[in-house]
């Protein structure tokens, strides 16, 4: 049987033994792999590899020995308590012998769980699970977590007060990190909190979430608009050597000042529309930003995107220029139009 996103999650935390397997596929590993740590963790607690009531079986051994999942599904522990047979990275090269556990499959016996990459609608695997009427297939797709999820990131970590504005960040940053990122935020945000009974802040939030490239041109962008020219060299020279690319420097400053002249625009005032922007502004960033719209005005905002507008016309064209140096030049420009 499919199950859609909402109770595919309400099984991952609470899975029922009953049932003779599940399904767990979709084109991000990461995503697929931390679905399967909860739906093992709920199952077997967290003593069940040391008890010996996991058995991790990789795809490719599979293949060389086909009784291995039917020997691992049937196998008699030492210790008492629900059991898992785990296969992993799983294609349609080992359905049969999937398919000869699943119709083996009787009360008592281990819970298959099977994970897998993308799959198409005509996998055999796939068909399996889905047709099954006592197992369970559950895509996962590269969606930014829900308000629940996280709440119950936040549950599991341990975080329990926690402020609408610094949820909203989370919410945030749920949408730009990976989901291992976003889990070990969390649980950093958990550590950081530990004996602090104070709410949780956006502050507490910006403190613990991971210092990315985007965050480090966010900061270049900060001191372009605020006028601060002696420190866009150093900065460039930075997120040069992280790697950052002149065009994508040229795209940021041009989305940043867009938002700024909408914020300046307007009628009801920079705060009003930076509450409108898409995609939204963190909150931890709307009250610096209301301040660059403010001291810009919508005029200046408007021939700088100008001045920006050229340079990624010059940095697209066939031409041999430094492009590098074409930015910077453009970024002390910017920086300037703000002090005068």
């Amino acid at each position: 049987m499919k199950l859609n996103a909402r109770d595919a999650r309400a099984f991952f935390a609470k899975p029922d033994p009953k049932r003779a397997g599940l399904l767990i596929y979709g084109p991000d590993a990461m995503r697929v792999a931390l679905r399967r740590q909860d739906t093992i963790a709920a199952l077997v607690g967290p003593d069940g590899e040391e008890e010996m009531r996991l058995t991790r079986i990789p795809a490719a051994e599979l293949r060389k020995d086909k009784a291995m999942l039917m020997d691992a599904m049937t196998a008699q522990g030492f210790f008492p308590g629900q059991r898992v047979a785990f296969l992993e990275d799983a294609n349609d090269t080992v359905f049969p012998s999937v398919e000869t556990a699943m119709k083996e499959w009787r009360d008592g016996d281990a819970f298959i769980l099977v994970t897998a990459g993308q799959l198409k609608p005509t996998s055999k695997l796939r068909k399996l699970f889905e047709g099954h009427n006592n197992a369970y297939a559950a895509a996962i797709y590269a969606d930014p977590p829900g308000r629940d999820e996280i709440e119950d990131t936040l549950k599991k970590a341990g975080v329990q007060d926690i402020s609408a504005d610094a949820l909203s960040d989370l919410m945030d940053l749920g949408r730009v990190l990976d989901p291992g990122d976003f889990r070990q935020t969390v649980e950093k945000l958990s550590l950081y909190k530990h004996g602090d009974t104070s709410p949780v802040t956006p502050e507490d939030v910006a403190n613990c979430a991971p210092l990315t490239s985007e965050a480090g041109i966010d900061d270049a962008l900060d001191i372009v608009a605020e006028g601060r020219f002696g420190e866009i060299g150093p900065i460039l020279a930075k997120l040069e050597g992280q790697g950052v690319q002149p065009v994508r420097l040229c795209i940021g400053a041009n989305q940043h000042f867009r938002k700024l002249f909408s914020a300046a625009s307007d009628p009801g005032g920079p705060e009003a529309g930076l509450a409108r922007a898409r995609p939204p502004v963190p909150y931890m960033r709307k009250d610096r930003l209301a301040r660059q719209a403010r001291g810009w005005g919508a005029p200046k905002l408007e021939q700088a995107l100008k001045l920006l507008t050229d340079t990624d016309l010059q940095l697209r064209s066939s031409q041999p220029i430094p492009q590098m140096a074409l930015v910077e030049r453009a970024m002390i420009r910017l920086a300037m139009m703000a002090r005068n």
